[in-house]
């Protein structure tokens, strides 16, 4: 299970390391792709498997459907982990979610995302300044 927030930096060769506590279920090779709110989501194979065969089981006729796993599926690529930890960000990824030099590494429970640091801290300011009303209204739709 993947939690936390760590601050990294992204070399000039696009290598980010992956924080240590993470490493071990990540395994060596990983799949990253395009996430959501300009970040990049990275997976495990495992985790990926999982993720692919759920996007592949949408409804093929609904527009979202299609486009949702194309821009997941067509976005992603393996990714090695090298003997210190660190992955390459390809260029298209990097431009998406428009990393500098400095970046987040988020863990949310089965991925972990990559977010460039000040849109990571935009975002979560906008979500902690509104977390009671986002609380109430997912209790709302759990009831």
């Amino acid at each position: 299970m993947f939690i936390g927030e760590y601050k990294h930096t992204i070399d000039q060769k696009r290598r980010i390391a992956i924080p240590v506590k993470f490493r071990k279920d990540v395994g060596k090779k990983a799949v990253i792709t395009k996430g959501l709110d300009k970040s990049l989501f990275l997976y495990s194979q495992k985790e990926w498997g999982i993720l692919a065969k759920k996007l592949s089981q949408l409804p093929f006729p609904q527009a979202n459907a299609r486009g949702f796993s194309r821009i997941m599926l067509s976005g992603a690529v393996e990714v090695s982990i090298d003997n210190v930890g660190r992955i390459l960000i390809p260029d298209y990824l990097k431009e998406y979610a428009s990393l500098k030099k400095s970046a987040v590494i988020v863990g949310v429970y089965n991925r972990i995302e990559i977010w460039d640091q000040q849109t990571w801290n935009s975002y979560k300011k906008g979500i902690e300044k509104n977390v009671e009303d986002i609380a109430e209204k997912l209790q709302e739709i759990g009831s």
